[in-house]
C-alpha cells in the first residue's frame, strides 16, 4: 500500500508555477530538469506532469497481463534480442549495462529511471526527501518475497545500501554514487547514517545535502542483491526478487533467461509496467560489427535490437516491417588522455600543453559527421549534457590545429607518437579513426591500436589514450561524480582538481536549480580549461524491433526490462 505522497519543497513548486506560467507549456529542456527533479523528491508521474499543467502521457511499457497468444514463429513465449553478452559478478562492480540487462532478470532495483526523466518507484513504493535535501525516508514495497520464500523487507534494503558504501570492495562505483553517506576514516557507512525505522522503512542521515542519491539508486550497478550474496555462484544460487531465472550465460555468445513460475513475483499483482509475458528471454551475442547483426534480423534469428549505430541505421530502416525507435540522449564517448599513465617511464598527458593540442585539433563537427554518421549534437568537451538540470550552456571548443602543432611543440612532443586505443566496434572505432585523421593533419604524429572486446574490456579505465563510450545518466553532477572528482575507480582521465571536487561537493548539496546552474557553470569551464577530455558529441540512440513486440524500445540509458516484454 502506498503512502500519501509529501509535500513537495517550495522552491520546486515556485518552479512549477514559473514554468506554468511561460505557457502553453514549458519547453522540452526546462519540462524534463522538473519532472526528473519533482520525481526525485518524491512525487509521482502524473503529479509531476500536473504540476506543469499537462497530462501525464500513458505508460508506454506497460501491458495487460494477459499471456501471449500469437507472436513469431511457433513459440509466442519467446523473444530473441541481439546485444553484447558479458560476464556478471557482484553487481556494485559492474562497469557495463549489458551486464544488468541479463541479471535484471532476478535482481532487481529499489527505483528505476524513465525516458522523460522521471523516476518511478519499484521495490520502494515511495520515498521522501526533506527540504534541506540532508534526510531521506525510503519506504519499502511490502508482500515482496526472495525466490527462495524469503520476505524482502527494511533490512534488506538497509544492508545493500551498506554495501553500496564499501570502498574496499573491488571495483565499486557505486560508492561514487554514495559518498555523502561514507566514512572518509573507515571507507565505510558512517554511523548513523543507515536507520531500518521499522520492517519497511529506511532512513539516510546525511551530514551535508546530496540531490543525487535517488539518480544513483536507479543505475545499472545498484541491483539488489540476498543476505550472503556470493558472486562467485550466483549463476548457480540465483535468488533475487524478479520473476526471471538464468538459464545460460556463455560471455560473447549468448545467454537465456526462463521465466520462474514457481515465483510468486510481486510485479504481476501491482501492475508496475511488467508481467513476466515472456517464457523465455534469449540474448544472442553478434558481436561488435552491426553488419553481423542486420544478417541477424535479415534472417529472422533476432527479434529486437539492443542499439544501433548512425551508419547502419539505414539499412536497418529497410528490413520490411520492423519497428525503429529513437531516442535523444546523454551518451556519448570521450577521448581521452589519462593523465596518471606512463609511456616509456613518464606521464606524457601531465603537460596541460599536450591536452590543449589534442582538443585544439579535434573537430567536434566532423567527429560526429564521421563517428556517427552525424547522428546526435554537437558536445562541448565538457560532458555535461543540454538534458541535464542546471546544464549551463558554454562557447563552441576551439578548433585550431596550427596552434595545436605549436603547443605540442612547446612541450616538447612534436616527435612524440600518440597511441590512439580504441575498441574493435564501429562508431567508436569511426570516430577514433576520424580523431587519428585530425590529429595528423594537424602534424601530430598517432598511431591506431585497435583491440578486440575482452582486451579492450579489460583494460578501458588504464590505457594511455583512449575512447570509451559512457551511457546517459540523469544528473550531471552524477557524471562529474562518478567520473571527474579525484580518486574514484571510474576516473579514467587520471584528473585531480580540488577545486573542483569542492565546488561538486556544493552543486550536490545545493537545491536551488538556478544557483547550482551557476556552479554546474565553473564546473563545466575547470572541465574544459584543463583540457581533460575530447567529449565530441551527443548520441541519439536507435533499435528496432519486429512487429507486434511491446516493451523493447530503446531505453535511455541502454536498459532491458525483460519483464516488460511481450507480444500482442
Amino acid at each position: 500500500m502506498s503512502r500519501t505522497r509529501p509535500k513537495l519543497p517550495q522552491w520546486l513548486r515556485t518552479q512549477a508555477r514559473r514554468l506554468r506560467e511561460t505557457g502553453p507549456g514549458p519547453d522540452a529542456a526546462d519540462r524534463r530538469e522538473f519532472l526528473a527533479l519533482a520525481s526525485a523528491f518524491g512525487a509521482s508521474a502524473a503529479t509531476a506532469y500536473g504540476m506543469l499543467g499537462l497530462p501525464a502521457p500513458a505508460a508506454a511499457q506497460e501491458g495487460t497481463g494477459a499471456r501471449p497468444e500469437s507472436g513469431p514463429g511457433s513459440n509466442p513465449r519467446r523473444v530473441r534480442i541481439q546485444m553484447l553478452v558479458r560476464d556478471i559478478g557482484d553487481p556494485r562492480s559492474f562497469d557495463w549495462f549489458q551486464a544488468a540487462n541479463f541479471t535484471r532478470g532476478w535482481l532487481e532495483y529499489l527505483i528505476s529511471y524513465e525516458n522523460d526523466g522521471t523516476f518511478r518507484p519499484r521495490l520502494l513504493t515511495d520515498w521522501h526527501i526533506s527540504d534541506a535535501a540532508d534526510e531521506y525516508t525510503l519506504h519499502v514495497r511490502q508482500g515482496v518475497t526472495w525466490n527462495d520464500g524469503t520476505p524482502f523487507d527494511a533490512s534488506d534494503v538497509a544492508r545493500n545500501i551498506a554495501r553500496w558504501c564499501d570502498r574496499s570492495a573491488p571495483g565499486n562505483s557505486m560508492a561514487g554514487r554514495f559518498d555523502v553517506l561514507i566514512d572518509p576514516g573507515t571507507g565505510r557507512a558512517i554511523d548513523g547514517g543507515i536507520t531500518q525505522i521499522d520492517s519497511h522503512t529506511v532512513r539516510l542521515s546525511l551530514p551535508r545535502p546530496d540531490i543525487s542519491l535517488i539518480a544513483g539508486m536507479a543505475d545499472y550497478p545498484a541491483a539488489l542483491v540476498p543476505r550472503d550474496f556470493d558472486a562467485a555462484t550466483m549463476l548457480e544460487n540465483p535468488v533475487g526478487t524478479g520473476p526471471y531465472l538464468p538459464e545460460t550465460l556463455e560471455p560473447g555468445r549468448r545467454a537465456v533467461l526462463v521465466r520462474n513460475d514457481a515465483h510468486d513475483w510481486w510485479g504481476a499483482q501491482e501492475g508496475a509496467g511488467g508481467g513476466a509475458w515472456m517464457e523465455r528471454i534469449e540474448f544472442i551475442d553478434t558481436g561488435t560489427d552491426p553488419l553481423a547483426a542486420l544478417a541477424a534480423a535479415t534472417d529472422g534469428q533476432v527479434d529486437m535490437t539492443h542499439s544501433i549505430e548512425g551508419a547502419y541505421l539505414p539499412a536497418f530502416a529497410a528490413l520490411q516491417d520492423w519497428q525503429t525507435h529513437d531516442i535523444r540522449t546523454a551518451a556519448t564517448v570521450v577521448i581521452r588522455p589519462n593523465q596518471l599513465a606512463e609511456v616509456n617511464g613518464f606521464r606524457p598527458y601531465a603537460d596541460i600543453r599536450v591536452r590543449r593540442a589534442l582538443q585544439m585539433a579535434m573537430s567536434n563537427a566532423v567527429l560526429l559527421e564521421l563517428g556517427h554518421a552525424d547522428v546526435g549534437e554537437i558536445a562541448e568537451n565538457h560532458h555535461v549534457s543540454p538534458l541535464h538540470p542546471a546544464y549551463a550552456p558554454m562557447p563552441a571548443p576551439e578548433f585550431d590545429p596550427a596552434q595545436a602543432r605549436q603547443l605540442m611543440i612547446q612541450a616538447g612532443m612534436q616527435d612524440f607518437v600518440h597511441e590512439l586505443i580504441s575498441i574493435d566496434d564501429s562508431w567508436r572505432r569511426n570516430t577514433a579513426d576520424a580523431a587519428e585523421a585530425l590529429l595528423l593533419d594537424a602534424g601530430i604524429k598517432v598511431r591506431r591500436v585497435i583491440l578486440p572486446g575482452p582486451l579492450y574490456w579489460e583494460g578501458w579505465a588504464t590505457f594511455p589514450f583512449s575512447t570509451t563510450d559512457w551511457g546517459h545518466r540523469p544528473l550531471g553532477v552524477q557524471t562529474y561524480a562518478l567520473a571527474y572528482r579525484s580518486g574514484e575507480p571510474w576516473n579514467e582521465f587520471g584528473w585531480s582538481n580540488p577545486e573542483f571536487d569542492t565546488l561538486l561537493s556544493e552543486a550536490l548539496a545545493t537545491l536551488d536549480i538556478e544557483a547550482r546552474r551557476a556552479l554546474m557553470a565553473r564546473l563545466e569551464a575547470l572541465v574544459r580549461e584543463d583540457a581533460v577530455t575530447v567529449q565530441p558529441y551527443w548520441r541519439t540512440l536507435t533499435n528496432h524491433t519486429r512487429p507486434g513486440l511491446v516493451g523493447g524500445a530503446h531505453h535511455i540509458a541502454f536498459e532491458i526490462r525483460p519483464a516488460e516484454l511481450r507480444w500482442t
